[in-house]
């Protein structure tokens, strides 16, 4: 039995109340001796505090600490593996659930192999997770191992699946001697971690362990923002990658490419205002008519047509089918008809 504390999973959490219940309930069944659970709430100014309270009654392995302010996700993360007591750290979700077992499987990994950093898959569910979406994320199944001299496959194999945090385990010794603090603001201070500079021994588990709830982000407002800028400016910022490599997480301007201002479009998260504040001063050329035509668009006839497009890909984008039709605001009766079709006829 270990004695020591191997595992810390580390959750940073904000206004919650609704959902914190249902993944504790999922995770702390799971814990053994030598794993605790740490959570940084950031100042909700829900009931979070009062859901969580009688968790920490029943589960001495769980801390809780509950910020004066709020700090932003990165940073929040950041504080909750400062006070992890773990030799590893693992970067949960405040929403998302653990699949039975999750627990023992990762620790199984740990002591067998003893990496810098484990990376597991998860399957997406809709916001209730009661349907399925979409199996993996990851693009193979097993376990696949890389060194410092596989940069390129391993941010090629792992970089989108790593837009959601909660799938990444690290060495908290490593974590502590990188540079966090220039990636608080990204809203993924773990990618900025991981890929600054080589990792010599990383495993990917292709084995889902994770349900996340899919359509809940915090961030959903700033879609187009997080992942037109933000996400691909921090994947081409890292040095020592091929174009090609980075090219295969995110393109480095992905709002030329039409079937992305499409998607936005039809989903809400793109109109006049981001048209205004994200490309009024942007040197675009000849391309500012097509955006400025993408924000024109009708609302509802871009989510009838992106939903059209998409299933004409034969279920191979369930989630994105579910947000169109049931998360966005431009969704009309005929959208949802068609997703609710696709996704009986197109199992995950």
């Amino acid at each position: 039995m270990m004695t020591e504390t191997h595992l810390s999973i580390c959750m940073a959490t904000f206004r919650r109340g609704a959902f914190i219940a249902e993944t504790l309930d999922s995770i702390l069944p799971q814990l053994r001796p030598g794993i605790e659970l740490v959570i940084v709430d950031g100042a909700s100014p829900d009931n979070t505090a009062e859901v969580v309270q009688p968790y920490l009654r029943d589960w001495p392995q769980l801390r809780y600490y509950r910020e004066a302010e709020n700090s932003g996700v990165d940073a929040d993360y950041d504080k909750a593996v400062g006070y992890a007591q773990g030799r590893y750290v693992w970067l949960m979700t405040d929403d998302d659930l653990l699949k039975p077992n999750a627990v023992d499987r990762v620790l199984e990994l740990l002591l067998a192999e003893d990496p810098d950093l484990l990376v597991i898959d998860a399957e997406v569910l809709d916001v209730h997770c009661a349907q399925p979406l979409q199996a993996r994320r990851f693009g193979f199944a097993g376990l696949r191992r890389y060194g410092a001299a596989d940069r390129d496959q391993l941010i090629a194999d792992s970089g989108d699946p790593l837009s959601f945090i909660g799938g990444t385990i690290i060495r908290r010794q490593l974590w502590m001697e990188r540079d966090r603090h220039s990636y608080y603001g990204s809203l993924f201070i773990h990618v900025g971690v991981i890929f600054q500079s080589p990792i010599s021994n990383v495993l990917l588990l292709g084995e889902p362990l994770i349900q996340i709830r899919f359509g809940n982000a915090m961030w959903t407002a700033r879609n187009f923002e997080i992942w037109m800028f933000m996400w691909p400016e921090l994947i081409w910022s890292f040095p020592g990658f091929s174009e090609e490599a980075k090219a295969r997480v995110t393109a480095a301007e992905p709002w030329r490419i039409p079937r992305k201002m499409l998607g936005f479009r039809a989903n809400g998260s793109y109109g006049l205002a981001e048209y205004r504040r994200f490309f009024a001063r942007r040197p675009v050329g000849i391309w500012r008519l097509a955006l400025l035509a993408f924000a024109l668009t009708p609302g509802r006839v871009a989510n009838l047509i992106a939903m059209l497009l998409l299933l004409m890909m034969r279920g191979r984008y369930r989630p994105a089918c579910y947000a169109l039709a049931w998360n966005s605001k431009f969704s009309i009766s005929l959208s949802r008809r068609l997703a609710a079709v696709s996704l009986r006829r197109h199992p995950s």
